[in-house]
């Protein structure tokens, strides 16, 4: 076959949609400021939003970093559930939980301004809860009517440390009031969606102690079909949670927070879909995997080009029966993180996570001095059964059957993943504010993490009667921080800050058994006892940033600044296990035990305002970053010399890129009625150097330079209009309604930038009534029913003969339009 060489297409038409969002708004402005001059129309100003961007209360306006808050009442009118939810309503803000075959929930890579994570478990986004780390994405959104949610984007490693390389996400609880009140809420859609979620707040001792207890239920059936069982649905997914916050003010200087979460997650096999440029036929010819190649890459690797084709009718398919064989397998113990009672017992997750923090913050009598803590704790662990292979192989034979062995007689590409992770953090602060020309703060952190995984094939699990163990994974993280800010002139103000951190990270050998390394080629051969340690590893970084700003006008201010940010090091504590091929492999891809850390220095300028008597407010950012030793997952599955087959994985030190981009987000309040929002993010990146040993195979080159980085969207914007108003008729009644659209451009598939899928445009509706404590809202949410793909990923094609050259393509199936109706009862 001729091979084809691709050009990306032009992003024009793009930055077009972005940029005519920004213009109309600011043209309706001018024709806004006319009208209300001839009629005479009341004064409408949009709400002060406050935000915590720099460990301190700040209009959001006067804070000279690129921040989106979105209020409590935005969460509850634009539907927002989850952090999918925020990321498809939010520019230059992406989710991806597409790799290795697997798309489920345990593990979401957060993607702020085009810097996307080629690791599975690194995130240049930190997430937080009052500013209290937490090891979950999934938690922040199960907090019970959050008063905000604000994502930084940029470096915020001066304040917010550990994991902020390009960004972070803070959601801030609302304090209960001195008042009894509640609300219990109940929801229900097509596809079988529904939520039931009830809270109480109120005083304990009033004016010293107050609480709000909240719990919520959450779950949705799959909008697809699974292809070789047609009953079943696949994207299922549940999430129970119930969260406290008690508030305690034993004195008018002190403040006492306490909140915690427990949740629980159980989904079905995810819906997933397999593209293939090889055909795959069972025993009666049956094609249950269709070629659907239109180029040749490397001389002899058939790929497919443009844009990802679209789905087969033989997917999104998979062996999700749970058999003799599956519920043999699971019920292993031997080896085992979780109990296999508590642990995954179909194909799908299961995940409990819990989450403590205590805030304490004592303002020091005629000081202009407080002093504050941070403490937190996480546990999260989860259990993941898949079958990577995503078609149906029900047909082919297990070469490895026989009638004593209790494996399928089949071929199937099942997974077993358990993870057990923890942490704690402890902050300590001291800052001033006296509400003059000096304002700063500096303190001490610290974060210690650990995490266990085991990843074993069912098949392995029946052969051996054990999972095959692994080591833990510990890192500690230590840190002193400052920010000095210094008003120079009326005009401008100074901020200079910073962060010196220590990461420590340690290697050891799995606390389940004793460890035989008989190849040295990463650490010396030998027994190690279970749980010991292995290894060790130092990093010490300054993190700073400078930031200038002037306030041309009360409503008018401009900034710049400079920042420097760091993911930290990682290992890979696997490679203790490789020997021979599965060594030499690894160490020709680059792996060895320690990887270090990638760094980033972001350029950023910003505009930010009021206009119209506070009815406009806008945003305008642009930046421009230079990424270095970007982390890079590598993996190589091989044939052994016993006809079966291994893989190999890890991080490596991959390369370079530099990353630019503009971000616009603004409201406008255009009558008591109407109120239009608009938000747009072009995110560019240019890879320098790259090394990806699986895509060089795959495309023949090594040279990626000048192509974009895969998983996030270069351009992408969203507009929305708010209708609301109050019922002349009825008392205490009022009634709103709202259209938002969402546009987000195609994605790369891997730096080689053959292939990407389409671009997407989504738009959501909601309308509702109030009438004194009811409320009645209807929704649908895509509306259009737009199954334009979420993500996408390369993959190898799994038959009990793989091709371990990429050959395949994963898709994330966008869910389908969905309506439904929520009543809402408040007390």
């Amino acid at each position: 076959m001729k091979e084809v060489k691709f050009k990306p297409p032009s992003g024009a038409s793009r930055l077009a949609i972005t940029m005519a969002i920004g213009a109309s708004m600011l043209a309706s402005t001018a024709y806004a400021q006319d009208a209300a001059k001839s009629s005479g129309e009341e004064k409408l100003q949009l709400e002060e939003i406050i935000v915590t961007a720099r460990k301190r209360s700040e209009n959001i306006l006067k804070t000279p970093v690129s921040v989106t808050a979105v209020t409590a009442e935005e969460v509850e009118q634009r539907g927002i559930t989850s952090v999918q939810n925020l990321s498809e309503q939010t520019p230059g803000f992406n989710i991806n939980n597409n790799s290795s075959g697997r798309g489920d929930r345990s593990f979401q890579q957060l993607i702020l301004r085009g810097f996307t994570p080629a690791t599975t478990d690194s995130t240049p986004v930190a997430t937080f809860i009052d500013g209290v780390p937490v090891s979950s994405p999934t938690a922040v959104m199960s907090v019970s009517s959050p008063e905000r949610i604000e994502l930084l984007r940029g470096p915020q490693s001066a304040y917010f440390g550990r994991n902020t390389f390009a960004g972070a996400l803070n959601v801030v609880n609302k304090e209960p009031g001195n008042d009894f009140g509640g609300s219990v809420t109940a929801m229900a859609g097509t596809h079988k969606a529904r939520r039931v979620q009830a809270e109480l707040e109120g005083p304990i001792v009033e004016d010293k102690l107050s609480f709000r207890i909240a719990g919520d239920y959450n779950a949705k059936d799959g909008t697809y079909k699974n292809a070789a069982n047609r009953s079943q649905t696949l994207g299922d997914q549940s999430s129970r949670n119930a969260n406290l916050l008690l508030v305690a003010t034993p004195t008018e200087n002190l403040t006492i927070k306490a909140f915690g979460i427990i949740s629980h997650d159980k989904d079905g096999p995810a819906a997933l879909g397999l593209i293939s440029a090889r055909a795959v036929t069972d025993s009666t010819g049956r094609v249950v995997v269709p070629a659907q190649q239109n180029c040749t890459l490397g001389g002899f690797n058939p790929f497919m080009c443009g844009t990802v084709p679209s789905l087969p009718a033989t997917t999104p398919s998979g062996n999700y029966n749970v058999d003799s064989f599956v519920r043999n397998a699971l019920a292993v113990t031997t080896n085992r993180l979780i109990d296999p009672d508590d642990s995954v017992n179909n194909y799908g997750l299961v995940r409990d996570y819990r989450h403590a923090h205590l805030v304490v913050d004592y303002e020091i009598p005629d000081t202009n001095f407080t002093i504050s803590s941070l403490t937190g704790i996480n546990h999260e662990e989860w259990g993941s059964l898949s079958d990577i292979g995503n078609y149906d192989s029900s047909g082919i034979a297990n070469p490895a059957y026989t009638a004593t062995n209790g494996l399928r007689s089949y071929f199937s590409s099942a997974y077993l993943v358990e993870n057990i992770s923890k942490d704690i953090s402890q902050e300590l602060r001291t800052s001033y504010d006296d509400g003059e020309a000096l304002r700063f703060v500096a303190g001490l952190s610290y974060l210690g993490a650990n995490g266990k995984r085991t990843v074993d094939t069912l098949d392995n699990m029946i052969l051996n009667k054990q999972v095959t163990p692994s080591g833990k994974t510990e890192s500690k993280t230590y840190g002193g921080f400052f920010g000095v800010t210094y008003d120079i002139t009326d005009k401008l103000t100074a901020s200079v800050e910073g962060r010196y951190q220590i990461d420590k990270l340690y290697a050891y050998i799995s606390p389940l058994a004793d460890a035989v390394v008989t190849d040295s080629t990463f650490v010396p051969a030998g027994t190690y006892k279970a749980g010991s340690k292995l290894a060790e590893q130092t990093y010490k970084n300054f993190l700073p940033r400078v930031i200038a700003q002037y306030q041309w006008t009360d409503e008018v201010m401009t900034y710049a600044s400079v920042a420097r940010g760091v993911n930290p090091a990682s290992l890979n504590s696997g490679v203790t296990t490789y020997t021979g091929q599965a060594a030499t492999i690894a160490k020709t891809l680059g792996i060895d035990l320690f990887v270090k850390p990638e760094k980033v220095t972001t350029y950023e300028i910003g505009l930010k305002g009021t206009a119209v008597d506070n009815r406009l407010r806008y945003a305008f950012a642009a930046y421009y970053s230079q990424w270095r030793d970007q982390l890079n997952q590598v993996i190589q599955t091989f044939v052994t010399p016993t006809g079966g087959f291994g893989s190999v994985f890890g991080t490596i030190n991959s390369g370079n890129s530099d990353m630019k981009g503009l971000e616009f987000d603004g409201s406008f309040r255009l009558t008591n009625m109407i109120t239009l929002t608009a938000s747009g993010a072009l995110n560019d990146s240019k890879i320098k150097d790259y090394n990806a040993p699986l895509v060089t195979f795959l495309v023949g080159t090594t040279d990626f330079s000048g192509n974009e980085l895969p998983s996030t969207s270069k351009y992408s914007a969203a507009a929305g209009v708010m209708f609301n108003g109050e019922f002349d008729q009825w008392e205490d009644a009022s009634w709103f309604a709202r259209v938002d659209y969402n546009y987000k451009s195609g994605v790369w598939s891997d730096v080689a930038n053959v292939v990407k899928t389409a671009e997407s445009h989504i738009v959501n509706t909601r309308a509702g009534v109030t009438v004194g404590a009811v409320s009645v809202d209807v929704y649908a949410n895509n509306l259009f029913d737009s199954r334009r793909y979420t993500t996408v990923n390369n993959n190898i094609l799994f038959t009990p003969a793989p091709s371990f050259t990429y050959s395949t393509l994963n898709v994330g199936l966008r869910e389908g339009r969905t309506l439904g109706v929520q009543a809402k009862y408040k007390f």
